[in-house]
């Protein structure tokens, strides 16, 4: 008979080796499933997918505005899913072009860059051969902010004591806006252009439209108390002239975002995911990139990619997974995009952009039909300001802060 003791100790090596047969087969079965480290191929790229979308359209009930006379659209658009993360290749040579300090650089026609030297208080064209040439004998002094036209070489000029012109480089002439008018925005064939009149009571304060010599201004929109939550911006396919941040209340990091078009169009509306919205039009119009800070990102800001056009105004609304501004952004088409994206951001960028200062930038080619991302790598360490897209010549031009003039991407 077996001893209590002996049948004790048996029971206990079975149970030890019960565990150890069950650890085993543990890790037997997780070493087969776990997925493996990719390994750029030599020619630098790594695989990218579809953009993650952020889930199919609901029908939705037409909304009220809550004040000011903006009229919203309709359609609920559900929440993001994760991203895909970013890939690289071998590096393309960036040069600097012009070494004078300069601010609002913008592309011409014939994708000459145009820009204000602030030392002179000229304007200048760089033309594709490398010349750089005055746009006019007149000095502009101490210009605080730029608007430019965008098929023509006109700019609206503001000053620090409010006086505001807007200045036709091709005719040399110029015409005085009123000092009440504010947000500027020039309609795709430069003809005329859109802004806030922002009256003393706020009956007097409307979106408006004005013709590129001064007159035939047009009321479009009355914005009452809501001038601070309208963005103007005029769509490349002229349909959209200004968003509205006064769609229906949603909650905490959630909006509907209103576009408001010139003949009182009743336009369907987006959705965004946080605050701060800031837009930036895709070449035809068709699609829209903003970006929005959460408390799903820590407060920091993230790139969206939404339709912007007809009935697809707010579908297939996707996250790049990119942190950093619209603002920083450009286009190459309505399928490729190019982003400054600083390499790191503190918690709260979102809210104060200002901490982001002194943070260097590397930029970001995104394909939008795959997914694909690729960093285009600079000859230095740069906080990227402006990023401009020549699609005539197939290069990009940046400013940066911690650096004086343009630099140049050869793509």
């Amino acid at each position: 008979m077996i001893s209590p003791n002996l049948k004790r100790l048996l029971l206990i090596i079975g149970l030890i080796l019960a565990t150890l047969a069950l650890a085993f087969a543990l890790f037997s079965f997780f070493k087969k499933t776990a997925p493996t480290t990719y390994i750029p191929p030599s020619g630098g790229q790594t695989p990218g997918g579809q953009l993650p979308t952020a889930g199919e359209r609901e029908p939705g009930a037409n909304l009220t505005t809550t004040t000011g006379g903006l009229t919203p659209g309709n359609n609920v658009i559900s929440s993001n899913v994760p991203g895909t993360p970013p890939s690289y290749y071998q590096p393309t040579a960036s040069q600097q072009v012009v070494s004078d300090q300069i601010s609002y650089p913008s592309i011409g026609t014939g994708g000459n860059m145009r820009y204000y030297d602030v030392n002179d208080g000229k304007f200048y064209r760089l033309a594709s051969d490398g010349q750089v040439k005055a746009m006019s004998g007149q000095v502009f002094y101490n210009v605080q902010k730029i608007t430019w036209s965008k098929s023509n070489d006109k700019a609206i000029l503001e000053y620090p004591d409010g006086n505001k012109i807007l200045y036709n480089f091709e005719k040399q002439t110029q015409i005085t806006i009123p000092k009440h008018w504010e947000d500027f925005s020039f309609s795709p064939d430069s003809s005329q252009f859109a802004s806030k009149s922002i009256g003393l009571s706020p009956e007097n304060r409307w979106l408006t439209i004005t013709n590129d010599d001064g007159t035939g201004t047009k009321l479009i929109e009355p914005l009452g108390e809501n001038a601070n939550k309208v963005t103007v911006s005029w769509s490349p396919s002229r349909q959209v002239v200004a968003f509205s941040r006064t769609g229906e209340p949603l909650g905490a990091d959630r909006q509907e975002i209103l576009f408001i078009g010139l003949n009182n169009e009743n336009f369907k509306s987006a959705i965004v995911e946080g605050e701060d919205f800031r837009p930036l039009w895709s070449p035809t119009g068709k699609r829209l990139l903003y970006s929005v800070y959460s408390g799903r990102t820590n407060y920091v800001p993230e790139l969206w990619i939404v339709d912007s056009y007809g009935d697809n105004i707010g579908g297939n609304r996707q996250t790049i997974k990119l942190n950093t501004w619209a603002d920083k952004c450009t286009f190459q088409s309505d399928l490729v995009l190019y982003c400054a994206v600083p390499r790191s951001l503190p918690q709260g960028a979102g809210i104060l952009p200002e901490v982001a200062n002194g943070i260097y930038d590397d930029i970001y080619k995104v394909d939008l039909s795959t997914g694909l991302r690729v960093t285009v790598p600079t000859d230095g360490d740069y906080q990227i300001n402006e990023l401009s897209y020549d699609k005539i010549n197939n290069r990009l031009f940046f400013t940066a802060d911690n650096n004086n003039g343009m630099f140049e991407v050869k793509m």
